[in-house]
């Protein structure tokens, strides 16, 4: 696992302890997942920076430690080495935290956010521990958890609402979602599960190229970064735009 091609996932770091948990963060997933708060946020007629400040913190502790320690806990796909118990006290902690600042959010927002305070937690265990059969670890649930939940849940927290705006943005990230599905459920499954690939590619001229894992891995991959990076400048281009 020290060849970076043979890690299970192109950000993973070398094996060790805080790398491990470095690792566990998914760094470029859980930027691009945030990134759909900031945006969310965007579209209000206010903005309030703390309201903000709140939320994003709320989804680093949901997604970025909760969601992935879950995952992590349930059947090892970063094989790294943090205990199943230390991945249990990361996931309660991370959504102790995320509930507690809904909780705090309702206090100031209203009642509106109460529904995605309940529904946040639920699908998050459910999702990643693969509940009732896998039911809740489609494509759609993906796309629709952590693609529109955050930009609608954001929405409401600055206003107390929901509009037109915000359901049509919630529909775009579940879309792009959806794209990184597409992308990385081949790529985790090239690093992850699959030995080797040997293969021909007969081009129409008659000439012939070869065809292993990283020929099928490079495609899928680099579409990822370009997405996780597009999507983060989106979202800071917009906050600059906003408290310019």
């Amino acid at each position: 696992m020290g060849d970076p091609a043979l890690r299970p996932a192109y950000y993973a770091a070398r094996p060790g302890r805080l790398h491990d948990w470095w690792t566990l963060l998914h760094p470029p997933y859980t930027a691009w997942h945030m990134s759909y708060v900031v945006i969310g946020a965007m579209l209000a007629p206010h903005v309030s920076a703390g309201r903000l400040a709140v939320t994003l913190l709320a989804f680093f502790a949901a997604v970025g430690v909760a969601c992935h320690a879950l995952d992590e806990r349930h059947d090892r796909p970063l094989r790294t080495e943090i205990s199943d118990r230390a991945l249990t006290l990361a996931a309660i902690a991370g959504l102790a935290v995320a509930v507690g600042l809904g909780v705090a959010g309702i206090v100031v927002v209203g009642w509106a956010l109460l529904p995605f305070v309940i529904v946040g937690p639920v699908v998050a265990t459910a999702y990643n521990l693969e509940w009732f059969h896998g039911r809740l670890h489609s494509d759609l649930d993906f796309a629709l958890a952590w693609g529109a939940f955050p930009v609608l849940t954001a929405y409401v927290a600055q206003t107390g609402s929901l509009a037109v705006a915000p359901v049509v943005a919630a529909f775009a990230a579940a879309a792009i979602s959806a794209a990184q599905r597409e992308l990385s459920t081949p790529a985790r499954r090239l690093r992850r599960k699959v030995a080797s690939v040997n293969g021909v590619m007969t081009l129409a001229d008659g000439t012939t190229e070869p065809i292993d894992v990283a020929t099928l891995l490079s495609p899928l991959e680099r579409a990822l970064r370009a997405l996780s990076w597009g999507v983060v400048a989106l979202a800071i281009a917009l906050a600059i735009a906003r408290f310019s």
